[in-house]
């Protein structure tokens, strides 16, 4: 009898068939992921799609019911009357300065801070290094009063300085960019020493290009998380001349166009557009930085 089974599953036509199941199987798991990531890509893109052709749909098309998707008469009404009622330039010109002066400063002090920590030896770098980690665990909301009342004694309410100040440099951003020169060889910084490469030179020529996708990783989204910040800024200026964008359209919302939607979604993709430019001109960098950093020591 247990010959007589060995013999049937060793059967040719029993090995084709299993032969045969092994990639149908395959191939339904590769149909159920594509499914899966089909559903997550148009839970994701739906929003932003209908905030994109709800800025250019009139305002009684917006309120219409049923909703429709495809706007009946195209207009660009609503970014005239954004653009014409909203002083878009000086808000525009206020993000740009907070985001691209803080963006810079993470980039040049957590590189810094990071090559220290990961390859230059003193008394307390490991207790430092877990501190910084330890003040990744805090929320940020409990800063908050502290924070402001620092920056209210150094005279720096309702100013740009306010802002920008606190986001100079984050433990997140020193976290990742110790974890990334982790991996250069202590070799190469050494022979760059020998040659007579001063500290920071070794820093500068050496270790800084060969960072560059973790350094792409930081400025994406250093400048994202500086860009559309509101809290902070909505605390810190009393101006509505210098507020950047989020907080100017926010305000703009709540005043006599709280019920323009329209207007309301085309001053949002307007704020987006931006961030997209920046992580399309840097997603190679940010993709390799994020995938490189997890297999850092």
């Amino acid at each position: 009898m247990a010959h007589a089974e060995s013999v049937s599953t060793g059967h040719p036509a029993v090995t084709a068939a299993r032969g045969m199941a092994a990639p149908r199987a395959a191939a339904r798991q590769r149909g159920l992921a594509y499914l899966l990531l089909t559903v997550g890509l148009v839970v994701m893109v739906a929003p932003f799609l209908w905030m994109v052709l709800g800025s250019i749909k009139t305002p009684d098309e917006l309120v219409r019911t049923p909703p429709t998707w495809l706007p009946a008469n195209p207009t660009l009404g609503n970014y005239r009357r954004l653009f014409d009622e909203l002083d878009f330039p000086r808000y525009f010109l206020n993000s740009t300065i907070i985001a691209g002066v803080t963006t810079l400063s993470n980039l040049l002090f957590c590189s810094m801070v990071g090559y220290g920590l990961a390859k230059l030896h003193f008394a307390g770098r490991d207790k430092l290094f877990a501190l910084i980690l330890g003040t990744m665990m805090v929320p940020g909301g409990v800063t908050l009063v502290p924070l402001f009342v620092l920056i209210s004694k150094l005279n720096l309410v309702n100013t740009l300085a306010g802002v920008i100040l606190p986001g100079t440099v984050s433990a997140f951003g020193v976290f990742l960019m110790r974890q990334f020169i982790l991996g250069i060889p202590d070799d190469l910084l050494d022979a760059a020493r020998i040659d007579g490469a001063s500290e920071f030179r070794t820093f500068w020529q050496i270790v800084l290009p060969l960072v560059t996708p973790a350094l792409a990783t930081l400025g994406i989204l250093t400048f994202l998380g500086s860009w559309n910040d509101f809290l902070w800024p909505l605390i810190v200026l009393t101006d509505d001349a210098k507020y950047n964008l989020p907080v100017a359209l926010a305000t703009f919302a709540i005043g006599q166009h709280s019920s323009d939607n329209g207007m309301l979604m085309a001053g949002s993709l307007v704020i987006i557009i931006p961030v997209l430019v920046v992580f399309v001109a840097l997603q190679r960098y940010f993709t390799q930085g994020i995938a490189m950093t997890g297999l850092k020591g």
